[in-house]
């Protein structure tokens, strides 16, 4: 477990991240707010330790991978690079601007540090399980991290690669499932309910852990459990909450809204005053 100053370290990333992602909004007035708020822990914690990265050398062939498939949390992706060193936080106001290397989706052409294209949902599990049997063919040692969506997990798509993963039992991936319960147009329940999650992963045949997603302890732990795993790939699935810590954003239905200056302000101080 982790002790209390590492806790209180990431939970203070955490904040930051948030502020940035607000920011970016701002600055283009509108995006994919809920979706960016809810794996803002989960981010805090693999950028600090349980991925390996090196921010001076963003392809180092030693890193693990993460594969963003809900590409639209782009902006949170690159809060959590810009913190890290990988380019300078005076790029994030730039977020989907003309010329821009921070496009609104990821994308590896453009950004350093980030490691697959994604956008098209059910996509990037797809690659990810891709990029660990690479690995283990390989006999690597690196990790593959993917995050999908819990709306993405009505994709075929998804349920393929989770079949295929476990057929080639890629103990070196480990997906994450943003199981906010929110998609772009209403509660997942009420669209195409997923539940039980937990059961039908595990009869694929995966590994399945659960976490407090906005618990960067829970998140540590699981990880840690995933990466012991040598005989399937793994996936946490992340209660979490849509918009977490955007006054204006959470407890309320959002996906891809509109940001004044007005909103973003006011959020940013809420933050900030956590902070003291």
């Amino acid at each position: 477990m982790l002790s209390h100053a590492e806790v209180s370290s990431l939970n203070q990333f955490s904040r930051d991240m948030r502020v940035h992602i607000i920011s970016q909004l701002k600055a283009r007035g509108f995006g994919h707010i809920g979706g960016c708020m809810s794996i803002v822990e989960l981010l805090s914690v693999l950028y600090n330790g349980a991925m390996k990265v090196c921010p001076s050398n963003p392809l180092s062939e030693d890193r693990d991978w993460l594969i963003c498939s809900k590409g639209h949390a782009g902006p949170a992706i690159y809060a959590a690079l810009a913190l890290k060193g990988f380019f300078p936080t005076d790029w994030l106001p730039s977020l989907n601007q003309p010329g821009t290397r921070l496009p609104s989706h990821c994308d590896m052409t453009k950004t350093p540090g980030i490691d697959i294209t994604t956008g098209s949902l059910g996509q990037g599990i797809s690659v990810a399980a891709g990029v660990a049997l690479s690995m283990k063919k390989d006999r690597r040692p690196n990790h593959v991290f993917c995050i999908v969506g819990d709306g993405e997990c009505q994709e075929g798509q998804v349920w393929e690669a989770a079949a295929f993963a476990a057929q080639n039992k890629l103990s070196q991936l480990t997906l994450f499932v943003d199981y906010n319960k929110e998609q772009l147009d209403g509660n997942v329940s009420e669209i195409c309910d997923l539940s039980p999650l937990d059961k039908k992963f595990a009869a694929f045949g995966w590994h399945v852990l659960q976490a407090n997603g906005h618990s960067v302890d829970e998140i540590y732990h699981a990880i840690s459990l995933a990466r012991a795993q040598n005989d399937m790939p793994s996936v946490v699935i992340l209660h979490t909450v849509k918009g977490k810590g955007c006054s204006f954003a959470e407890g309320k239905l959002n996906h891809h809204v509109t940001v004044s200056p007005q909103q973003a302000d006011e959020a940013i101080q809420i933050l900030l005053a956590q902070q003291q």
